[in-house]
């Protein structure tokens, strides 16, 4: 396959090949078959970095496999790490999540795949969620976790090159449960939105003080800052405050034009 590949890398071509594998699969001599196969990019489905997750899933490898691969690639100069992590596997929760990434980070990927799971119809998974004993989290709490890591992977200079699974209709027929939104991304940045708005509301006092706002965000930004199907807008007018969200040139996240207060002062 990787021999398939060669003709279409070089000049004025692709400059490389971007693979995914398991991290019980990383050694020396695969290493050295996969640089001198143009290689240049390797992605470890690490899923999860607590061994009592992926023993209870049946991963087939440990943290320390993730770790000791993750570092090998690494050793060698030539590739790109990436770390690919599923949020919300069976015997998981917030905080083995949160530990997971702190590994993660610690790996210092260049890229990272995050996936909530999708239980799937004709699976171990599925299975155990059909009898009761695997209780997914609440989808809130999962926007709310890989909302979280996207502003942490941006602080640290980690490309989140996938959120979610990309829209599938064999996926929508076989799910039985799980985390699937056809875009989950736009969910979780908006998610984000709402909290940095309200940190910028903060500034000017209580936001239940707060009657109406007038908020400028890029352009290209928008409709992250309305939130999907408005989300962010309707959350705020439940608060009692009034949104609107315009658009601006300039590179800032959030600039307030306009705030009036219960009573009338701007």
């Amino acid at each position: 396959l990787l021999g398939a590949a060669q003709e279409f890398i070089g000049n004025d071509k692709f400059k490389g090949i971007r693979i995914s594998t398991r991290p019980d699969y990383i050694s020396t001599e695969i290493l050295d078959i996969l640089r001198d196969n143009h290689v240049t990019a390797i992605e470890l489905g690490a899923q999860s970095m607590s061994d009592v997750v992926l023993e209870a899933n049946e991963r087939g490898h440990t943290v320390q496999d993730v770790e000791n691969a993750a570092k090998l690639i690494k050793s060698y100069g030539c590739f790109d790490l990436g770390l690919q992590m599923m949020i919300g596997l069976y015997k998981s929760n917030r905080e083995t999540e949160l530990e997971t990434w702190s590994k993660i980070a610690a790996l210092s990927p260049k890229t990272v795949r995050i996936y909530p799971v999708v239980i799937l119809n004709g699976t171990r998974l599925g299975e155990l969620y059909k009898s009761g004993e695997y209780k997914p989290m609440d989808f809130d709490e999962v926007v709310k976790i890989c909302s979280y890591l996207l502003t942490e992977a941006d602080k640290l200079g980690i490309d989140v090159i996938k959120l979610g699974l990309h829209a599938s209709e064999v996926v929508e027929e076989q799910m039985l449960g799980g985390f699937y939104h056809p875009a989950f991304r736009e969910l979780c940045e908006g998610r984000n939105y709402r909290r940095l708005i309200a940190e910028e509301l903060g500034k000017h006092g209580n936001i239940s003080d707060i009657a109406s706002v007038v908020i400028s965000v890029p352009k290209r930004q928008i409709s992250k800052a309305i939130g999907q199907k408005k989300a962010n807008i309707e959350y705020f007018k439940d608060l009692g405050v009034n949104i609107k969200i315009v658009g601006h040139e300039d590179s800032d996240k959030i600039k307030i034009n306009e705030i009036i207060m219960r009573g009338g002062e701007k």
